[in-house]
């Protein structure tokens, strides 16, 4: 048996730097990474890709996808026809943000 990172250390290191409103530069132990957003909703973009996370607002419910490119999508297979699954994730996607838009207005509203 094979243990990676055997001398990596336990340490984290994370900091967010907010800049305007709706816009926050991470900086962690990894690298740099720029998330835009709002409570709720956030699209970060780093060396590592491109993730959408969206949330229920004080519940710590949340769901973070990494956001594919062009080249990243893999071909549709013989029985699975094109677009299937993304547009399952996508729904997904929606459910989950008109939930925090829905949660921020009663929460607005109260």
């Amino acid at each position: 048996m094979q243990v990676r990172y055997a001398n990596a250390m336990g340490f984290r290191f994370s900091r967010r730097i907010r800049i305007l409103p709706g816009i926050r530069i991470n900086v962690g132990k990894r690298g740099v990474s720029t998330s835009f957003g709002t409570r709720g909703a956030w699209l970060t973009v780093g060396k590592r890709g491109t993730r959408v996370t969206v949330g229920l607002p004080g519940t710590g419910l949340s769901y973070t996808q990494r956001a594919q490119t062009r080249t990243d999508d893999p071909a549709p297979t013989a029985n699975e026809p094109p677009g299937l699954a993304s547009t399952s994730r996508s729904t997904w996607v929606f459910v989950v943000v008109l939930l925090g838009v829905f949660w921020v207005l009663v929460r607005v509203l109260s």
